[in-house]
């Protein structure tokens, strides 16, 4: 019998390019508006948010290495803690997934006003058309259609080319007036840190992608650890080059309501030809990025769903086998998210939302950092024993980040996102309700007559 050959697995260039083909969808692309507010001292938040993001990227990567499944922060939380934190876990990320869509579908309109500039002030045109760009894609994702990896790889390189030529090029054109004052925001420059940094970490969302796949790595146990921190370590780079380049192009008051930063820093460095080039390579990166999050929304409560940890009915799936109940659940939500807010700016929006998804992710990643602080001690045969002291330290910092940037989310954001986790409480509740409950055999004949009738024989008679 001839053996099978072996499976191929991600090699470090392959899982290196997952974590940054990740982390760059829309958010970086609209962010420089949404900081120029607080002005140059956002570039110590890029900072903060870079070490914080590393040091989570540390623990995912120490939980890679001694639990090689698939499964994330969610599956360490629920070998940590149980079903109950899995399910809070999972339904964060649900929720940050269906919110984040929203905000990436407000980039993609931002940077079509670039050539449609109805877009820009026309709040009806816009929401309609991120909306459409919404369930276009949710319609595709629920038949089935998935993009080769060719077009994956084509799309990363064009989310690429607009930032590299800002972030390399565009530094040779800076002023150093546009700058402006450092804090701006008027307030202590610690609460302008704080703030920034809620906004910045959405741009570092997917860090973990190199632990999901696990079991396709090849040689998780480096393999991960490497790909993550490199991943990380470049993406941060680029994105700080790229908010210099962005602060010194565009002047402070033009940048605050711009709906495309980085089009108008090419603008400023290049001429216009430039500025279309970058606002189409933007608004590429940002469709793409909508499509495979709205695959995403389906498939995390398609695997809850199959744990038993969300409603039965979101594992169903349609005839290509798509989990068609969560996409369109989730882009109702998503919808709805939209609509609620489509009388702010592109820009307020978009603030509005990235601080709401950003809030019930760090959640899940707080969770996953006290996860490895539990299992340190619960289970310290999967850990090397020397390294215990130092991963339990990162491990703190990394929750320490955590909670600092769910407070930097604003009163606001927090209040709104503990609602929404609230939310999913009696959900969890109706679920192990419903799984404690004997099932119903109604068809079962009742002892002894073989009608079906369950009263006693006397008063059957």
């Amino acid at each position: 019998m001839r053996a099978q050959p072996a499976r191929r697995k991600l090699g470090l260039w392959m899982a290196t390019a997952l974590v940054v083909g990740n982390m760059i969808g829309s958010g970086v692309f609209l962010l420089p508006s949404s900081l120029a507010e607080y002005g140059p001292i956002s570039l110590v938040a890029w900072g903060f948010t870079a070490a914080g993001a590393i040091l989570l990227a540390l623990v995912f990567a120490r939980m890679a290495r001694a639990y090689p499944r698939t499964g994330g922060p969610y599956a360490y939380a629920r070998r940590a803690f149980g079903d109950f934190v899995g399910f809070q876990t999972a339904w964060g990320y649900w929720i940050a997934v269906w919110a984040g869509n929203a905000a990436i579908a407000v980039a993609f309109v931002g940077y079509l006003a670039h050539f449609w500039p109805a877009l820009g002030h026309d709040k009806v045109l816009a929401a309609g058309v991120g909306l459409a760009a919404i369930w276009l894609l949710t319609a595709v994702n629920a038949y089935g259609v998935r993009q080769g990896g060719a077009v994956q790889v084509v799309t990363t390189v064009v989310k690429l080319v607009p930032l590299l030529m800002i972030a390399v090029g565009g530094l040779f054109f800076v002023e150093a007036g546009n700058f402006g004052k450092f804090n701006a925001s008027g307030g202590s420059a610690f609460g302008a840190v704080t703030a920034a940094a809620a906004l910045t970490l959405w741009s570092f969302i997917g860090l973990e992608s190199a632990t999901v796949p696990a079991e396709d790595v090849q040689d998780p146990e480096r393999t991960i650890p490497r790909a993550t921190i490199a991943g990380t370590a470049v993406t941060a780079l680029v994105y700080i080059l790229g908010t210099v380049a962005v602060l010194g192009l565009v002047p402070a008051a033009a940048l605050a309501t711009s709906t495309a930063p980085f089009a108008d820093a090419a603008d400023a460095a290049f001429g216009g030809w430039a500025a279309d080039l970058v606002a189409a390579g933007a608004a590429i990166s940002a469709f793409g990025a909508l499509n495979g999050w709205i695959l995403l929304q389906g498939q995390i409560p398609f695997a809850a769903a199959r744990d038993g940890l969300f409603p039965k009915a979101f594992a169903r799936t349609g005839r290509g086998g798509t989990p068609v109940v969560g996409l369109v659940v989730s882009s109702v939500l998503a919808t709805g998210l939209m609509l609620m807010n489509y009388n702010a700016s592109l820009v307020d929006q978009f603030t509005f939302i990235i601080l709401l998804a950003t809030l019930t992710t760090v959640i899940p990643y707080a969770y996953a950092a006290v996860a490895e602080l539990v299992l340190l001690a619960t289970d310290r045969a999967a850990f090397s024993g020397g390294r215990l002291v130092r991963d339990a330290v990162i491990a703190l910092l990394a929750f320490g980040y955590s909670v600092w940037a769910i407070a930097g989310a604003g009163y606001e954001v927090v209040y709104k996102g503990t609602l929404l986790i609230f939310a999913g409480m009696p959900v969890y509740a109706w679920l192990k309700y419903r799984a404690q409950r004997p099932p119903l055999r109604a068809a079962d004949p009742a002892p002894g007559d073989g009608t079906g009738d369950t009263r006693p024989p006397a008063q059957a008679a």
